[in-house]
């Protein structure tokens, strides 16, 4: 499989401010120290110092900065990396702060700042001209012609990275040069910056490339200089910050020197979030069939300039899953087990109660459009319907009107005492009227008329399985029609995912406010709703609901315990949750997603995850004609499976290519 997968390094070397000689030494041991990277990005300046101020106007020091640009390629000659390091450049009348992109041993572009910042502690303007305009030309360095402008993009065409450069105050205006550069193609920015640290202002930067790197889709590279600048007047941190669409992945600020920070960064990711949120291609600065065009810096309507480079991905540039996996531990690339539940404490518990808060607004929101105000729910002691519950119970703290009215439809010798309890005792705590239904009579007649046995037949019954199903969700849009009530969906994500929902039973209702939350995520909202509710009653019965087995429970308990577990039958809901979100969220390849998923659960054996990804695929392919036909359900997160929304798939696509790939080694 093709490897995306690009480590990139924020490096601040050690400086001594108009000492080439030395400057250079630093860059060039950094750059052999970090030689394993795609992309090293190194201060604005750093060849000088950003902070030589008039000796910018010396021409000693500005020939032995362009002859250190021969040396740092140099170091560059028989690896796969890309170095952008920052250097004044003469050209023509005037004096020019550059960005040096530099691979395979040479110099191979010049790109100049485009905004000078001439107000307060900065007077670039003393010194540099803009280089707003220059395209299409080229500056001789050591003998040799190197493009010289704002319309250049660096590209390497094995892994399909490409790098554009901007500096400094090029991030801080309105039109920044970076937003072109990406509307163009460029996956990867690097900012080469001599920002002088101000209170506040570490956290504005680190919001600047934040926000730039999301609404560009793009990897952001932002290196500032260090400490050792002159401390004149100024002191600079050597703030680092990399970030991916919108998602810091690194930062530091104020450290030891020589400082790389580093992150592996996945230019998949980038372009598949590109292709989907078309409104990126969309834009009208963007390119109009094969031709690219640049902003502000070269001007609307001027086509870029590519220039070949080499940005190597961690490892080969085509891997295995074995090998794509011990990239990632070598590598130590951060894969959450659970990508839908955010790690931390606070930041999981705030989630939980954004997602309730979603799905109960929209719940009131149906129950105000529609005037129906009795709310028809069934309740089986399980985790969704428990959820769904709360939904109900949260929206009528919105809609004072509601009433909730549950009903819970036991089946003798498959019910079992903990669920049937906890159901009991969730409708007593938070339902207005409670009523419990026996189902048993009534299915065995129905199998009786169908001329099936009575009892269970064993293992793939499926319809004594699925007449329970039917028979509950028939007796909760009856009893809506009696009650003119509306019926409370309490199927998940990952159910639908999966197809493990009787098609027109548990499937079906008229207002599904769980179907986009995944099981993993149910669960923690409820555990949060128990820590919040203030009643110790409430939570002690949620708690026992958490605690509970994942089962439909339709089949016979053995010795009053339950006997159908659901993850026995179609695997362990945290592994196929990670396969939902990594397939939809992000559009993976199966073997990536399975190198992924050994990176996250190292427990199991590459054997297994592939399995494990086999069942996955089959049951998502086949099942699609149940998500054909789902009912209105609020959208919650950033991977829904709604027929109207996110998600429209043919139900009789093959899934024969996926499989195949689950195959090779």
């Amino acid at each position: 499989m093709n490897n995306k997968l690009i480590r990139v390094v924020a490096a601040v070397p050690q400086l001594k401010v108009g000492d080439v000689r030395f400057n250079t030494g630093q860059i060039i041991a950094m750059i052999r120290e970090q030689s394993d990277s795609g992309v090293i990005v190194f201060p604005e300046l750093a060849v000088t110092g950003y902070t030589c101020a008039d000796l910018f106007l010396s021409d000693l020091l500005l020939q032995e900065a362009e002859k250190a640009l021969a040396e740092i390629a140099k170091a560059t000659e028989r690896t796969g990396v890309t170095v952008v390091v920052g250097v004044p450049v003469r050209y023509r009348n005037s004096l020019y702060n550059c960005g040096a992109v530099i691979s395979c041993g040479s110099v191979r572009a010049l790109v100049p700042k485009t905004y000078l910042p001439n107000y307060s502690e900065f007077y670039e303007c003393r010194w540099f001209a803009s280089g707003r305009g220059i395209t299409g030309t080229s500056v001789l360095i050591g003998g040799q012609e190197v493009p010289f402008g704002t319309d250049i993009l660096a590209e390497d065409p094995v892994t399909e990275a490409v790098l554009g450069v901007e500096l400094c105050e090029d991030l801080w205006v309105p039109d920044k040069p970076s937003t072109h550069a990406a509307l163009a193609g460029a996956t990867i920015i690097a900012n080469l910056s001599a920002s002088d640290e101000l209170i506040g202002k570490q956290e504005y930067r680190r919001e600047l490339v934040k926000q730039q790197s999301g609404s560009c889709y793009c990897a952001y590279i932002y290196t500032s200089s260090g400490t050792q600048e002159s401390s004149t007047d100024l002191v600079f941190s050597g703030h680092t910050v990399i970030a991916q669409n919108g998602s810091v992945f690194a930062e530091s600020v104020f450290p030891q020197y020589p400082h790389a920070e580093n992150a592996v960064i996945d230019l998949g990711v980038i372009l598949h979030d590109r292709r989907r949120q078309n409104t990126f291609e969309n834009s009208s600065c963007a390119p109009t069939g094969s031709g690219a065009y640049a902003g502000s810096g070269a001007g609307i309507g001027t086509a870029y300039r590519r220039v070949p480079v080499r940005i190597q991905a961690i490892g080969a540039d085509e891997v295995s899953a074995e090998e794509l996996t011990e990239q990632l531990n070598h590598y130590e690339y951060p894969v959450a087990r659970n990508p839908f539940v955010p790690a931390d404490n606070d930041e999981r518990d705030a989630r939980c109660r954004r997602i309730l808060q979603i799905q109960a607004n929209g719940l009131a929101t149906r129950v105000r459009a529609t005037g129906i105000r009795n709310l028809v729910i069934g309740i089986s002691g399980g985790l969704d319907s428990t959820l769904a519950l709360l939904v109900c119970a949260e929206a009528k703290k919105l809609v004072p009107e509601i009433r909730i009215i549950a009903y819970t439809m036991p089946n003798e010798g498959n019910t079992t005492g903990r669920t049937y309890t906890n159901a009991c005792r969730l409708m007593e705590l938070l339902a207005d009227e409670a009523h419990e239904v026996p189902i048993n009579e009534g299915v065995k007649l129905h199998l009786a008329q169908l001329g099936h046995e009575q009892t269970y037949q064993g293992e793939g019954d499926v319809t004594y399985e699925n007449a329970q199903a039917r028979m509950r969700t028939y007796i909760l849009m009856d009893a809506a029609n009696m009650e003119q009530g509306l019926v409370v969906g309490t199927g998940d994500l990952s159910e639908l995912a999966l197809g493990w929902c009787t098609y027109n039973g548990d499937h079906m209702s008229m207002y599904a406010v769980n179907s986009s939350v995944p099981k993993t995520l149910v669960q923690f909202i409820c555990r949060t709703y128990a820590g919040m509710c203030g009643n110790d009653a409430l939570r002690d019965v949620i708690l026992s609901v958490c605690d509970t087995p994942i089962t439909p429970e339709l089949t016979p308990s053995v010795g009053g315990q339950i006997a159908q577990k659901t993850e026995e039958k179609i695997g362990k809901y945290d592994l196929n949750d990670f396969f939902l979100f990594y397939t939809l969220r992000y559009g993976f390849e199966p073997l990536k997603t399975v190198a992924f998923a050994c990176r996250a659960y190292p427990e199991l054996t590459e054997n297994d995850v592939r399995e494990a990804a086999r069942k996955f695929f089959r049951r998502f392919f086949t099942q699609q004609f149940k998500r054909s036909c789902l009912p209105d359900g609020p959208k919650v997160g950033s991977v829904t499976l709604s027929p109207r929304g996110d998600w429209r798939m043919p139900s009789d696509a093959s899934v024969a290519l996926w499989l195949e790939e689950l195959e090779e080694q």
